[in-house]
């Protein structure tokens, strides 16, 4: 069976068009910034193409007669069609064409990495993920060697620098198994040693102030810089320590001997992430990383640690999707960094 193929060159649809709103192909020609025998030539290629004159030549000015009238009833919006269909190419060639470079602290990149790959590795031509502290991401941001972090510092007071709110997590301490009863910290800490972060690191110097401001006092005695450090000695049973509901995924393997302490929920105890472009760039993947990390958090991380500690009530370990509330939207910036 033979299908008939029926086309349309858009360049001399555009110059019928042309010659009808201007009624002459003197004028179409002004128009398009070419010859007045190229107009004539593309409207003959039109007609030869549809098989029939599409003006009445006996008239003056030119007009279109009857099948001229329904191709320009139709023309407008077949030109417009095909723009748009070239801008998409165009725009899907470009962005596949950028190299994307995003930058996570540590406890991020470690549980979200993988599915950002999946995620974006087949909308770039070449995706870096690296991890480290706040204050260096935004540093390589700044000097253009990233072009996303995420981070749980806003970058206040840095204008070339959009912050956008992600995700907002509860601090929660965690004891070895056997104070399982004990559902205060306060009283944890008279039989146990407390293990704290490096009080020179953000979450080390945000717990301390937490702890101030709920009235929890433990001597200083050991402090660590590594997560992973701090988790197993309070799962072999040396101390107790605060930390949060991502770390404790992160980690949840090697918890087996541990349990899990709700903590006063006020806005200090909680560590909020952020996504930091530089200001008006790459709004559509930073909405998108948005929404992928919400329901990685919601789906995944939250059921499996109420699996692992069953005995914790749920909402310790629920995530907040910051950019969502609109209380908080309409708070500056600087009211996130609890710095």
């Amino acid at each position: 069976m033979r299908t008939e193929t029926v086309g349309v060159d858009l360049h001399a649809l555009q110059a019928f068009v042309a010659v009808c709103e201007t009624r002459s192909m003197t004028k179409a020609a002004k128009v398009l910034g070419v010859t007045q025998s190229a107009v004539s030539q593309l409207i003959a290629s039109l007609e030869r193409e549809q098989g029939v004159a599409l003006f009445d030549r006996e008239c003056r000015p030119v007009r279109p007669n009857a099948a001229g009238k329904i191709l320009f009833s139709n023309a407008t919006g077949l030109l417009e069609h095909a723009h748009a269909v070239a801008s998409h190419v165009r725009s899907a060639a470009g962005n596949q064409a950028r190299s994307l470079r995003i930058g996570c602290v540590d406890s991020f990149a470690a549980i979200f990495g993988p599915r950002l790959v999946q995620l974006l590795g087949p909308q770039v031509s070449e995706l870096s993920i690296s991890s480290g502290a706040s204050h260096t991401l935004n540093a390589r941001l700044s000097a253009g060697e990233l072009d996303l972090a995420i981070c749980s510092d806003a970058a206040a007071n840095i204008e070339e620098i959009e912050a956008r709110p992600l995700l907002s997590e509860q601090f929660v301490a965690v004891a070895p198994k056997k104070f399982a009863d004990h559902r205060q910290l306060e009283r944890i800490v008279r039989e146990l040693p407390l293990l704290r972060y490096s009080t020179g690191s953000r979450i080390g110097a945000q717990i301390e102030r937490f702890m101030r401001q709920i009235g929890v006092y433990a001597p200083k005695r050991y402090e660590l810089d590594s997560t992973e450090a701090l988790l197993s000695l309070v799962d072999a049973g040396f101390g107790c320590a605060i930390t949060t509901p991502l770390c404790l995924y992160r980690y949840r393997a090697r918890l087996g001997s541990t349990t899990v302490v709700p903590l006063p929920n006020m806005r200090l105890g909680h560590r909020d992430m952020f996504i930091l472009t530089r200001r008006s760039e790459r709004p559509t993947i930073a909405e998108t990383v948005s929404r992928e990390a919400l329901s990685i958090a919601r789906d995944t991380i939250t059921p499996t640690l109420q699996r692992t500690f069953p005995e914790t009530a749920p909402l310790v370990f629920e995530f907040f999707y910051c950019a969502n509330l609109e209380a908080q939207q309409s708070r500056s910036i600087q009211d996130f960094a609890l710095g």
